[in-house]
């Protein structure tokens, strides 16, 4: 019989696995159901004055619509000397739809602001399991609408919006595109989905292979997927916003970039996904990085894999946004 010790998994990075030791010392692999109002209450990103200070942008705080006529906090980031007509990028952020707030991944976000002179909208939405699907993923389509109506004011150019996520934002983010495509939303022109979030099921291989070890392990999924869909979790009546890798049809999307640690328990849903647009005509990149675990890029530091992730999510946009702020 296999079981979590003996069952064989593709080992971390060494670089990746010396972050890790670290890490499991103030964040346990699996999060219980007990354990979301401990998560909420630590201070699990840099504060926001300490990633702008030195750097020549700006953040403001605007109120967006939610879902059934709630209202959302909308953290919009420009750069100081911005000019208008520039692509937007609508973050959101990740946590496994319990924990995390806007600032959750705000280090890219505010690279993208200085790299493209890009107006960034970061999103408060609402979280499970107090707000069940689909508030969370209508929470961020609504939100969307209203950034793209916000184009002239805020100095950006409505029809060059990327979605943008990681983890559950990279799992919302997908959602949104296909809410964009099934109901004549924004035209987005890509989005970008990092180790994203994607199916309830949590059957794969690769879901098996991570129990008590990583970040975010099979049990932490568990936790989340329940408090966001409940009783409905695992049977038909799961919508393909809410679980996207549900979904049969994944044509008339915008171009993805999708990547994902090979020792992660999303590896294998994201590799489904990204294959499942290509078998539909879609425009898929992705990148399965070896030995790498949940979030790396953003823990990883200055270890080989998290730069050549982080390289190549810069090269992504380049091409998706045209060009680099201040070049020719």
């Amino acid at each position: 019989m296999t079981t979590p010790d003996t069952l064989r998994r593709p080992p971390f990075d060494p670089e990746m696995a010396a972050v890790l030791s670290v890490i499991g010392e103030n964040l346990p692999p699996t999060l219980t159901p007990d354990m979301i109002p401990l998560m909420r209450a630590a201070p699990l990103t840099v504060p926001l004055e300490q990633v702008l200070e030195g750097r020549p942008i700006t953040h403001e705080e605007r109120t967006a619509p939610g879902y059934e006529g709630a209202e959302l906090i909308v953290s919009i980031f420009r750069r100081t000397d911005h000019v208008a007509g520039g692509p937007a990028v609508f973050h959101i952020h990740g946590g496994g739809m319990i924990i995390g707030d806007r600032f959750t991944g705000v280090e890219a976000v505010v690279d993208w602001v200085e790299r493209y002179d890009a107006v960034v909208a970061s999103v408060e939405y609402r979280l499970a399991p107090e707000h069940p699907d689909p508030v969370p993923v209508e929470d961020c389509y609504a939100a969307l609408q209203w950034f793209v109506t916000q184009g002239d004011e805020l100095g950006f150019d409505a029809e060059r919006v990327v979605v943008a996520g990681g983890s559950a934002g990279g799992g919302l983010s997908a959602g949104v595109a296909l809410l964009c495509r099934d109901r004549g939303g924004p035209a987005l022109i890509g989005q970008f989905l990092m180790c994203p979030m994607l199916d309830d099921r949590n059957e794969t291989v690769s879901s098996h292979q991570f129990v008590g070890v990583g970040v975010w392990d099979r049990g932490s999924n568990d936790t989340g997927w329940n408090a966001y869909l409940g009783d409905r979790r695992g049977t038909d009546d799961v919508s393909i916003y809410a679980a996207p890798a549900r979904a049969t049809d994944l044509s008339g999307l915008p171009p993805a970039f999708i990547d994902v640690g090979s020792a992660e328990v999303f590896r294998d849903e994201d590799v489904a996904y990204a294959t499942q647009i290509w078998a539909d005509g879609g425009v898929a990149e992705l990148h399965v990085w070896p030995g790498g675990f949940h979030g790396f890029q953003m823990m990883g530091g200055a270890a080989a894999v998290a730069r050549q992730s982080v390289e190549a999510h810069r090269d992504w946009f380049d091409r998706i946004l045209g060009h680099v702020a201040g070049e020719a």
